[in-house]
């Protein structure tokens, strides 16, 4: 059971990260679009779902990567090993909170600016 929610939480901690990233690209795009006014007012609309839709996945990829930590406390490559993997593991996470968290930023600045 235990390997079965590691696989499952794993899927929707990635899954989640991609479609957020799906969503700064549609965002972006449809900034990029001229449209009418009555158009226009409707594609605004499509950005604030799709801005909504991104937070609500940055949620669940903080949330499901809590619960990986959980998953993963075995020192599966060895203790050298998973000492450097640790150390890797808090660089990857400072650097993608900065990614998520500029990137939330322009989304916002695209949408309710």
């Amino acid at each position: 059971m235990k390997k079965a929610l590691t696989i499952i939480i794993g899927f929707v901690h990635d899954f989640a990260a991609g479609c957020w990233a799906a969503t700064v690209l549609a965002i972006y795009w449809l900034s990029k679009q001229s449209f009418s006014a009555e158009v226009g007012v409707i594609m605004l609309g499509l950005k604030k779902q799709l801005f909504w839709a991104g937070i609500v996945c940055v949620v669940a990829v903080f949330a499901t990567g809590a619960g990986r930590s959980f998953t993963y406390v075995d020192n599966v490559y060895g203790k050298d090993a998973e000492k450097v993997r640790r150390k890797m593991l808090i660089l990857k996470h400072v650097i993608l909170l900065m990614v998520f968290g500029s990137g939330v930023y322009w989304q916002y600045m695209m949408v309710f600016r």
